[in-house]
């Protein structure tokens, strides 16, 4: 994902093919189908902040927004959450566990 192609305006959500459970704190999404560099049997788990970014990524907020709520809930300096988020956002769109919503 090029970052400098990013509007801190989109919104994103989850793939309809995904299929994601918290389990112990943890969300572990599943891909339904095959994507690159992925087969239909791959797990992905999420840390804590993973979670975060990943409950707010819902279609309803923009980035600009994720990063706002998560700076108010950590402590963490601005700059640190906003690469937080383009990093694990660009593993879920290079992954296709995410799709941009218009």
């Amino acid at each position: 994902m090029d970052r400098t192609a990013i509007s801190w305006d989109t919104r994103y959500a989850p793939s309809a093919e995904v299929l994601a459970r918290e389990i112990e704190g943890e969300i572990v999404i599943i891909p339904l189908t095959g994507g690159p560099g992925q087969d239909a049997d791959d797990l992905f788990t999420l840390n804590t902040t993973g979670r975060a970014i990943w409950q707010l990524l819902d279609g309803q907020h923009t980035l600009r927004q994720v990063v706002e709520v998560l700076v108010d809930a950590f402590d963490a300096p601005k700059t640190v959450i906003e690469e937080d988020v383009l990093g694990l956002l660009g593993e879920l769109t290079t992954r296709r566990l995410v799709i941009t919503v218009e």
